[in-house]
């Protein structure tokens, strides 16, 4: 098979060497990929969002299958055009409906869902400019800390956590007057603050049956003991320690059986990723949002975990035959530590060379933010590498990763030195 991959990140790497594994994919192209991407596939100039170009690359090259990898593809609809176009329909792309998307694509949309198929997650409202005095007396009702939740799509940093009440006053204003988010924050959810911990579930869905992945938790926040701004992710672990059998059955009954079926009865299409952030309140998992594709980084431990046929997988989402396929996994445990650009995720520079690359033992180096530069690979975006590892233990796996980090080198680097440290 010819496979197109849709994105540039560490998730998009990840994906494009667990795809290359399998014997059924002869030609991998990446649109438009990184430096690592560039190792063992062939990358191609192409956004992801122009579908236009999409399909003509797809109609030249006659692929086969299209994966896609980030978000915005998906909440503009690509699964449609595709479905929609004489020319594709015989593509199969995986990746939910512009319907489905919404799960992502709107947080009022997600928490309608969540509350019609009665499936446990915080108390909220939502709210718009000509609401915000309003939305501004519902905080006055809560607890603090308030969490403000931009609507729209907002590159994972529309979600603010704030201690103070006229702080939070000040920010729902900055959100939906001064469009702090630009139109991603036209209209802000706030919700209840849920105190506990978090690990987010991975499910393959053909929209009617389903597969659980491995668990994984990451670690958001840029400074150590979980403190500064949020990011992309600055580390994941898998599996999720704390995820014994008795929280992982509650976690299969009460939420991603419900999901599923509220996609069914919903009349919703869907065939891909369902990404479920979680938080155990008390024992309890709760729901506190929907993605609708892998996450990134933790993409860079699921994926090396699962020792099935990816694409085989995906050819049963494309056909409605999950169910007729095992899905088997490494017991081992997996992490990945991400290397930034120093300032991120605030201003940074780019286009420093990376050295040491070649002296990495017993790791996976998955290449985010990357390109090749007259044959050498520099740093072309905030979050640049994720160094993945294996071990009888998380413990053993990360320490694996922070030694060949050392290997590592590139100017105003920086990484976490902690990730994990909640779960010892």
């Amino acid at each position: 098979m010819t496979i197109l991959l849709l994105g540039s990140g560490g998730r998009e790497h990840a994906l494009a060497f667990k795809l290359l594994q399998s014997s059924k994919c002869t030609k991998l192209f990446v649109a438009p990929g990184n430096a690592g991407t560039d190792l063992i596939a062939t990358n191609v100039s192409i956004n992801p969002n122009d579908f236009e170009a999409v399909k003509a690359f797809a109609v030249q090259e006659k692929i086969d299958m299209v994966v896609v990898g980030p978000e915005d593809p998906l909440v503009l609809g690509i699964y449609d055009f595709f479905k929609n176009d004489g020319a594709l329909q015989h593509i199969p792309v995986i990746g939910p409906s512009k319907v489905g998307a919404q799960l992502e694509g709107s947080k009022e949309f997600a928490k309608e869902f969540l509350i019609k198929h009665k499936i446990p997650t915080a108390a909220y409202d939502s709210f718009t400019s000509d609401t915000v005095e309003k939305g501004c007396r519902f905080l006055e009702t809560l607890q603090p800390p308030y969490v403000l939740k931009a609507d729209g799509l907002a590159a994972g940093k529309g979600v603010l956590i704030l201690q103070n009440l006229q702080e939070a006053k000040t920010e729902l204003r900055n959100m939906l007057v001064y469009a702090k988010f630009g139109t991603a924050s036209s209209k802000v959810v706030i919700e209840e603050f849920l105190d506990g911990i978090e690990l987010s579930c991975f499910v393959l869905t053909d929209g009617k049956n389903y597969k659980v992945l491995p668990t994984a938790k990451d670690y958001k926040r840029i400074g150590e003991g979980d403190t500064g701004l949020n990011t992309g992710g600055m580390g994941a672990v898998s599996p999720v320690p704390f995820a014994d059998a008795v929280l992982l059955e509650k976690i299969e009954n009460r939420i991603v059986k419900p999901t599923i079926d509220g996609l069914q009865k919903d009349g919703i299409e869907y065939k891909g990723f369902v990404f479920i952030g979680l938080i155990v309140v008390k024992g309890e998992p709760m729901v506190i949002e929907y993605n609708v594709r892998m996450g990134d980084p933790e993409t860079e431990v699921v994926m090396p975990r699962i020792k099935s046929d990816l694409v085989e997988l995906f050819q049963a989402v494309a056909h409605q035959k999950l169910d007729e396929v095992a899905l088997e996994i490494d017991e081992r445990s997996a992490t990945t530590i991400m290397i930034v650009s120093g300032g991120y995720p605030e201003e940074y520079e780019k286009g420093f060379e990376i050295s040491g690359l070649e002296s990495v033992q017993d790791s996976i180096v998955f290449h985010a933010g990357t390109k090749t530069e007259n044959g050498k690979v520099v740093t072309n975006g905030g979050r640049v590498l994720a160094v993945t590892s294996f071990g009888d233990n998380f413990q053993e796996a990360i320490k694996k990763s922070y030694q060949n980090i050392d290997q590592l080198h590139f100017d105003k680097m920086y990484f976490r030195k902690d990730i994990g440290f909640d779960l010892l």
